[in-house]
């Protein structure tokens, strides 16, 4: 459905309200149609015959008339809430679903833009409505009334009062498009103010570690300097439309003023004939009618304006619905090939891939070579340029959406939490999941701890994630889908907050949960947890077990070689693929993971930094940890060359566990040491 059909069908709906409107628009126009008239007759049937009494009593109905026409103007604004409101909530709803279909969002970052089409477009349109419905609604018909009224009081003023009227008019009408363009680029401008602040406001810290302030101002004072100059143009053609109408209302008062002394002398018309139209002319149809055009140069522009740009962004292309039934959840890729344009460089080139239920892949990588991209092809949420992902053996985008989103589910690294509690949250996916199911999935990823903080299941989280950090969040979204009905789980850096040992919980929980599992690596101990690895590298992709990968893979062997040795006077714990500054240790501890490192993991969710301790020999390891993030149960994060990162069964603050390693390398499992409790081992 189009934004315009939206718009009115949302009107129509409201046929009820509306039909009160038109109730109230005719009481609202009684004392315009019977103002003049009544003063004809105040004037001949009473004060120039000499009996005020009945003069009076004319003017008292005159003021009866302007008692129900002040009803009927407040029947309006009673009524006006109850069209206008549904109408908004159409199209916000309009709006923010084209905003979530977008085929290009801002990344990492928030849709300033999008916003500013909610908050500004979503109101002008709201308003402009309200405005049509009160203001050019009553001035149209207090336009109509004076007309008919001058009709029946004084027929020969007609005819002059109506040609300058008319010219006006048809001149009004001539400035319309230019006008409603410069309108349209007000508006433009206004979202690209918007996009620009949010743009500067959101990378406010890395502006300025960049000394990059003047740059980012200029930007700023540009976009505000584009909005000015489009709001001065658009006051120029209003100032233009007013003087056209101004005109138009006052030059028939002047026609008629000099024309009733002469009609009145030959006797076509009485004295309270030529009062009482010019009483319809002055205080009636002369206002009615600047009011008029002034709302139609107004609002009517700003709300075609609005409705055009909401429709560039809002109106969604008809996309019918798969009706394939996938058979099972094998996933199979064929010749997959993908590039962000047709003349662009291909980020994935014919990769063959086949999962079954049970298989746990890992994707490695360096960062933007192309493992995000992947994960959309996958989903279904892009499409390739070439070659086939199928989903039980059916394509994946014939799969009907409701049915794919119930198998498929991606975790992004930015994590989503909503204003609620914390059970809407975690219950997201499986509305009619029960508190144990939800409490056995928090418990799965390693969050109780967390829920046991914040207040249980009851407990509320504000706007944005208020109260939590980034880490928490990833808990909460990891325990969303794994209580959810998904049997194809792509986890994209959704550990990316979290700590190795927590990382390492979580993934084994996953993979634990039956189904297919895919992991985009964020620290490459993911890829010795995984059954197999896939190596992304631009041309040339790898796919194998950590251990075939590390003879054939020559940028496997070099991720793993840059992952594993220490940089000259530093050492460091769960370095990322990426590099992010959330994984850097602090200064001096070092850029890299040592061979056979020990570490002490605080636990965190958000990504406290563990500290180093000198290096055991290679092939054993000793972890201290301490405040595993879920507080029960244990976790082991497999190191490469035998190292194990392992967690105590122990509260969050207090327990160690101790033990020596080898790492077989085959599917990245570890060894049970018998120096290490059953309750602290992780398998």
């Amino acid at each position: 459905m189009s934004l315009r059909r939206l718009y009115w069908s949302a009107l129509a709906g409201q046929w009820r309200g509306g039909a009160v409107l038109l109730v109230c628009s005719l009481l609202e126009g009684v004392p315009a149609f019977f103002s003049g008239r009544l003063v004809e007759l105040s004037v001949d049937r009473g004060f120039s015959v000499g009996n005020p009494a009945a003069g009076l009593g004319w003017l008292a109905l005159f003021g009866l008339a302007a008692v129900l026409g002040a009803f009927g103007a407040r029947m309006v604004w009673h009524q006006l809430g109850k069209v206008v409101e549904p109408l908004r909530d159409a199209l916000v709803t309009a709006v923010v679903r084209g905003v979530l279909h977008d085929e290009s969002p801002p990344r990492n970052q928030p849709d300033s833009s999008g916003v500013a089409r909610i908050t500004q477009h979503v109101e002008v349109v709201r308003d402009a409505t309200a405005g049509l419905l009160v203001q050019a609604r009553g001035m149209l018909v207090t336009t109509a009334s004076a007309l008919a009224g001058l009709v029946t009081v004084a027929g020969a003023l007609v005819l002059p009062v109506a040609v300058p009227v008319i010219a006006s008019l048809v001149a009004f009408v001539c400035l319309l498009p230019s006008l409603a363009r410069r309108q349209r680029a007000l508006a433009l401008a206004d979202e690209h103010t918007a996009a620009t602040a949010g743009t500067s406001l959101a990378g406010m810290r890395d502006i300025v570690a960049c000394g990059a302030e003047p740059i980012a101002a200029l930007a700023m004072y540009d976009a505000v300097d584009k909005q000015a100059n489009a709001a001065i143009r658009v006051a120029r053609s209003s100032a233009l439309r007013a003087l056209v109408i101004s005109l138009g209302g006052f030059i028939p008062l002047l026609l008629a003023l000099a024309l009733a002394p002469g009609l009145v002398a030959r006797g076509e018309l009485t004295a309270g004939a030529a009062l009482g139209a010019l009483v319809y002319l002055a205080t009636t149809m002369q206002p009615a009618l600047r009011g008029l055009a002034a709302t139609a140069g107004t609002v009517v522009l700003r709300l075609l304006v609005a409705l055009r740009r909401l429709a560039e962004t809002a109106e969604l292309p008809v996309v019918s619905d798969g009706t394939a039934a996938p058979r099972g959840t094998d996933v199979e890729v064929h010749g997959l090939t993908f590039g962000w344009g047709a003349a662009a460089e291909p980020v994935v080139r014919g990769l063959d891939l086949g999962l079954r239920p049970g298989e746990h892949l890992a994707v490695v990588g360096p960062s933007g070579i192309g493992k995000s991209t992947l994960a959309g092809l996958l989903t279904g949420m892009l499409t390739p340029q070439e070659g086939r992902v199928l989903l039980g053996g059916v394509p994946v985008r014939d799969v009907p959406a409701a049915l794919r989103h119930e198998l498929v589910a991606l975790i992004p690294q930015e994590a989503y939490v909503f204003a609620g509690t914390v059970r809407d949250n975690v219950g997201l996916f499986a509305s009619s999941a029960s508190d144990d199911t939800l409490s056995s999935a928090l418990d799965a990823v390693g969050a109780s701890a967390l829920v046991q903080r914040l207040g249980g299941l009851d407990a509320e989280i504000g706007h944005g994630g208020e109260g939590i950090s980034a880490g928490e969040a990833q808990m909460l979204a990891l325990a969303r889908v794994y209580a959810s009905s998904a049997e194809f789980v792509i986890l994209d850096e959704a550990t990316s907050h979290l700590d190795p040992v927590s990382e390492a919980r979580a993934e084994r929980a996953f993979a634990a949960r039956g189904g297919v599992l895919v992991v985009i690596a964020h620290r490459l101990s993911s890829a010795l947890r995984a059954d197999r690895v896939l190596v992304m590298d631009g041309r040339e992709t790898a796919l194998g077990r950590h251990t075939d990968l590390m003879t054939r893979s020559a940028r496997y062997a070099e991720l793993m070689q840059a992952w594993t040795t220490p940089v000259a006077g530093e050492s460091a714990t769960g370095a990322g693929l990426d590099g992010c500054a959330g994984d850097r240790p602090a200064p001096g501890t070092g850029g890299r993971r040592p061979t056979g490192s020990s570490e002490s993991v605080g636990g965190a969710p958000s990504g406290n930094r563990p500290t180093t301790s000198a290096p055991p020999p290679l092939g054993t390891a000793t972890a201290t940890a301490a405040g595993a993030p879920s507080g029960d149960g244990a976790a082991a994060a497999v190191g490469p060359r035998g190292v194990t990162e392992s967690v105590a069964d122990m509260p969050a603050g207090d327990g160690t566990a101790t033990g020596s390693s080898s790492h077989n390398g085959a599917t990245g499992s570890t060894p049970r040491s018998p120096s290490v409790s059953r309750a602290a081992r992780v398998s």
